[in-house]
């Protein structure tokens, strides 16, 4: 039992873990003819506790509560796996990803975040206004625009050979390109780094 404990505890090659999420994808669609996704999960929770007449979730929920139980499965299986499964060696960050961050002015690393933005202290302040509060909006605002995530278009619709996904997925690595070259450097700037 300990060698089976030992091996999941582990990280898993791309070769391994790769082919499993994707054949999440077929999985879903043989069982339900259901889609991979999980932002909609969150206009599903809205739906069900809304009691209001807002046309965006007046429709039936219910019928989509299996995504629910999936995204509730995804934050279990996160939690078990970091209690019982985790892995006590350090992070590997690689050295060139080091530098880089080094030179944003981001010096610590506790399990590959950043102390320096993602911390309870900086929550109340100019960094986490800007890191957390116009961050998530921009993230929730785009994934809403695009009509879904990262994982539903990159994973579930270029699978489906859907237009609209492949354009959507060609703009997320743009983006994140533009982010992580060109923008963040000013915010990690006017965020006091």
């Amino acid at each position: 039992m300990n060698n089976i404990i030992d091996w999941i505890s582990q990280p898993w090659p791309w070769y391994v873990a790769g082919p499993m999420l994707g054949l999440t994808v077929p999985v879903l669609l043989l069982i339900g003819n259901k889609s991979f996704g999980v932002s909609s999960s969150l206009r599903h929770v809205c739906a069900a506790c809304m009691p209001a007449k807002i046309p965006f979730f007046s429709y039936d929920w219910k019928a989509e509560s299996w995504n629910l139980l999936f995204v509730t499965g995804i934050v279990l299986g996160g939690v078990i796996a970091a209690l019982v499964f985790s892995d006590p060696a350090d992070m590997v960050v690689a050295e060139s990803t080091q530098h880089d961050l080094m030179a944003l002015g981001i010096t610590k690393f506790e399990n590959l975040l950043p102390s320096e933005i993602f911390s309870w202290e900086h929550l109340f302040s100019m960094r986490g206004l800007i890191f957390f509060v116009l961050g998530g909006f921009m993230v929730g605002f785009g994934t809403r625009y695009a009509g879904g995530c990262t994982s539903g278009h990159a994973i579930m619709g270029i699978s489906n050979l859907q237009w609209p996904s492949v354009v959507a997925t060609i703009f997320f690595m743009l983006g994140g390109f533009t982010m992580t070259h060109l923008i963040l450097p000013t915010l990690m700037r006017l965020a006091g780094f």
